[in-house]
């Protein structure tokens, strides 16, 4: 473990203890809670053990995600499964969804156990849906949600529908589609005044930029990263399509890099029925997603 986490730290990880743990259970295949009890009792690691911990440690070195070494990516409650072609979720989109389940609570759902008139299930529609990070903690952590996820990239699709078939949906439905959300309402014109939340990761990223972090750079596919010259070309076009796809009085819910707050609210007040456009802050403060309503 202490070599691995200055193998780490020397090439530049920024949770090199973290992740050397991490890499450790993973070859070990044991949790974490296991692994605390083996170094309790300075139990030796098994050679094969040793061997694949090297061969990681060594792939982490050279900048592979993690996520990619163990195959799995957490995300609020769920454990997710990711690989090549499709975008590792970020801990700050899990405000996103927080965002998105406080709007659900304003909704009433049914009661099986009284006969009433059917209460109408809420429809959450996520443009850039991924792999499935934002539209399947929407269903599980709110019993009776129906969303549709929207995703072009055929890889990534595949991943959300993985992710989807180990997924326990209570009484919410999900379905994946494999479309382009800057469109979809051409493809999909049942879909017009249809949801009550619209709510979109986009690529944001200027075409220009250079991602900072190996693992974004090499790994992260550019269709979930680069979206044109200033980075919000491809949102402006989403959030056309979010008008169209909301009911009146939906909510719109799109998260951009801390510079673009500004530029975001602009382009959803300069629509013809999104208004009361705010932004809203990650856990470090910086601006991360902002919100707007569609007026009737």
């Amino acid at each position: 473990m202490r070599g691995a986490t200055t193998l780490f730290t020397e090439a530049g990880i920024a949770s090199p203890e973290a992740d050397a743990l991490e890499l450790l259970c993973h070859a070990w295949e044991i949790d974490r809670a296991a692994l605390h009890r083996h170094r309790l009792f300075d139990d030796p690691v098994p050679d094969s053990v040793s061997a694949r911990f090297a061969e990681l440690c060594d792939r982490r070195r050279q900048r592979t995600p993690l996520q990619h070494l163990t195959g799995i990516a957490y995300f609020r409650h769920l454990q997710l499964q990711v690989g090549p072609g499709v975008f590792v979720p970020r801990p700050e989109t899990e405000l996103l969804v927080g965002s998105v389940l406080a709007e659900l609570s304003e909704f009433s759902t049914p009661d099986s156990t009284i006969e009433t008139e059917e209460v109408r299930r809420p429809i959450v529609i996520d443009l850039c849906s991924g792999s499935g990070a934002i539209s399947l903690s929407v269903a599980t952590e709110f019993d009776g949600v129906d969303v549709l996820g929207v995703e072009r990239e055929s890889a990534a699709l595949d991943w959300s529908l993985t992710n989807l078939e180990h997924s326990r949906l209570g009484e919410s439905r999900v379905e994946f589609i494999g479309a382009d959300a800057t469109s979809i309402t051409q493809a999909r014109p049942d879909l017009r005044g249809r949801a009550d939340i619209v709510v979109t990761n986009p690529p944001y990223v200027p075409d220009s930029a250079v991602p900072r972090d190996p693992e974004v750079a090499d790994h992260d596919p550019a269709a979930a990263l680069f979206g044109g010259d200033t980075g919000l070309e491809i949102p402006g076009l989403i959030i056309s399509e979010a008008e169209q796809l909301l009911r009146p009085g939906g909510l719109f819910l799109m998260e951009h890099s801390e510079d673009q707050g500004a530029d975001a609210r602009e382009l959803l007040e300069a629509t013809a029925g999104l208004r009361h456009a705010a932004t809203f802050q990650d856990y470090t403060g910086r601006d991360r997603y902002t919100v707007a309503r569609r007026q009737a």
